[in-house]
């Protein structure tokens, strides 16, 4: 009998919450929130260890990172930055002595406010944070470096914010060479390394086939490029850098690991989106949940949810409705809340901006609500364990 479990790690604006599905992926338990009620924008974990880290923060807190070494029951923060909180404490020792507060500075000053993604690859920790910093740890997240290369990287003074300000929300490994790497930042664009962050390409150009594509849409295609707010990033299993992406105004894939890209939204509903999801085995199969524009309203088309699936890399699409909201549906589904497990069939979820999990164990033919009533949900891992 399989002896894996499955946990979703789950991020929200207050804090961490962990659902067990045990072996058959049924019956979730729910436990949380941690990390003192922190707005938490990604969770991820060491199926290996059983560590886990969540990183947030904002304008109050200041950037962190919180571990937890004994599978989510106690959890420790490596403050990486000073927030509002400080600046209040340090004026005010009755607030000082409640929250716990010191005055050791956290190593990075003011220079960031968040932390929106995390990437284990190998035995090295990365973070991403607002403004578009990358970080490296290599003590598993109890000290950290700044990567200089990709901050002063040649086209930095061109980089614009997106809405949520200019964050490096997703961080994509090869896990056959721990040395290369893509990163998504809003409204930068795509970013490889293939010498672990000694330097950067950014990767945004259209193949020659779509090069005079041309919107008015100022997130759109032009000038021979994708359009740089890029959403999210996925690398598809296999030995080729086979890459897809949602970007603000559309769905792109890439054969050759970024360096051109071919654009793959013809079959659904909208351009828009947020996270984008590719089978743990099958490089063709894909999953993306568009959403009805960013002036209106960033909810399903027409209120009626649909998860819709390609099975030949995007060439085709079929909505996966089975299960979900057909009216009044007003969710929004953010970036890093689309995830999956590696089980046959294939396990999808997730999350949404009105506190529910929903989860397909058939590789999206049907769907279920999982979990209910949680906060916001900014994003979703699931964590394959004995």
């Amino acid at each position: 009998m399989d002896s894996l479990q499955t946990t979703l790690l789950i991020g929200t604006t207050k804090g961490v919450f962990l659902a067990s599905g045990g072996q058959d992926r049924s019956g979730w338990r729910v436990k949380g929130p941690f990390c003192d009620g922190w707005p938490i924008n990604h969770v991820i974990g060491d199926p290996k260890t059983g560590t886990l880290w969540a990183g947030g923060g904002g304008d109050f807190h200041g950037a962190g990172i919180w571990r937890s070494d004994d599978g989510g029951d106690t959890w420790q923060l490596t403050r990486l930055t000073t927030g509002q909180m400080d600046e209040w404490a340090a004026n005010d020792p009755d607030f000082a002595a409640m929250i716990g507060w010191t005055d050791t500075p956290p190593p990075f000053g003011d220079s960031f406010t968040q932390v929106w993604s995390l990437g284990l690859v190998g035995d090295r920790l990365y973070a991403g944070a607002k403004p578009a910093t990358l970080l490296k740890s290599d003590d598993r997240g109890d000290t950290w470096q700044c990567i200089d290369s990709l901050t002063n990287h040649p086209s930095a003074d061109s980089w614009n914010p997106g809405a949520a300000g200019l964050t490096l929300h997703t961080i994509v490994a090869d896990p056959a060479d721990a040395k290369k790497l893509w990163i998504g930042i809003s409204a930068a664009g795509v970013f490889a390394t293939e010498d672990g962050g000694q330097s950067w390409e950014r990767r945004n150009r259209l193949s020659k086939a779509q090069a005079c594509a041309h919107h008015d849409h100022p997130a759109a295609p032009r000038d021979g490029e994708t359009g740089h707010c890029v959403h999210s990033i996925m690398r598809a299993a296999g030995s080729e850098d086979l890459l897809y992406q949602q970007n603000h105004h559309g769905v792109w894939r890439s054969t050759n690991g970024g360096r051109s890209w071919d654009d793959i939204t013809a079959g659904l509903p909208s351009t828009f989106g947020f996270p984008i999801r590719v089978h743990p085995r099958d490089p063709k199969t894909l999953w993306t949940i568009p959403l009805n524009g960013d002036s209106a309203g960033r909810f399903p088309p027409d209120a009626a949810a649909a998860v819709w699936r390609s099975s030949d890399g995007g060439d085709t699409w079929q909505d996966m409705r089975a299960g979900l909201p057909q009216e009044g549906c007003f969710f929004t589904v953010l970036r890093q809340g689309m995830a999956g497990d590696t089980r046959d069939p294939a396990g999808v979820y997730f999350g949404t901006n009105s506190g529910s999990v929903f989860g397909s164990l058939d590789g999206g033919d049907t769907w279920g609500e999982l979990i209910r009533h949680l906060p916001t949900i900014l994003a979703v891992e699931a964590l394959e364990h004995t």
